[in-house]
């Protein structure tokens, strides 16, 4: 994708403006990683936490009459884990110490979360740019196969290139 320097921009502009944050991933819904900017924890179990711990705070926020998915903050003896949406289709992970304002951390979590969504809703919105070369051409199994020019003879004659066949026997 398109965005996902500018995603990891945005992850380093957050720990840089939040120096507590041990961690930062953005991740698509379905739990795959799209940018990250963390150690000690592997990206791509985390996503895949993130997405699964999103999908039940919003089916917790729909069940009670809440509204749509914003945040999910967790607290554990050693810090905090907080999700953010992140557009429609992205979520945002912040990994923090336990000494992290909290206040704070939700203000520059919820400014990342909606820029990383603009950022995807981009990407998903501008067209694809064509390839610089483009692909060769390709048969569908059991299909013609490319013909070839032949060479010209020595004498600078070209021989003459076989008929193609359809497949039926010649009739005279």
């Amino acid at each position: 994708m398109a965005a996902e320097a500018d995603v990891l921009d945005e992850l380093h502009s957050l720990r840089a403006r939040l120096p507590q944050l041990t961690g930062a991933l953005a991740a698509s819904v379905d739990g795959l990683v799209l940018a990250q900017d963390i150690r000690g924890v592997e990206p791509e179990g985390l996503a895949a936490l993130t997405a699964t711990a999103q999908g039940v705070a919003l089916r917790l926020t729909d069940a009670t009459g809440q509204g749509d998915f914003r945040e999910l903050l967790v607290r554990g003896a050693h810090g905090y884990v907080a999700t953010y949406a992140a557009g429609p289709s992205g979520v945002l992970t912040l990994v923090a110490e336990g000494r992290v304002n909290v206040g704070r951390l939700h203000l520059e979590g919820r400014r990342s979360g909606n820029r990383i969504g603009e950022l995807l809703q981009a990407a998903v919105q501008q067209p694809d740019r064509p390839p610089r070369h483009p692909p060769p051409p390709t048969t569908a199994p059991g299909g013609p196969l490319p013909v070839r020019t032949p060479a010209p003879r020595p004498d600078g004659t070209r021989p003459r290139a076989p008929r193609p066949t359809t497949g039926e026997a010649p009739t005279r």
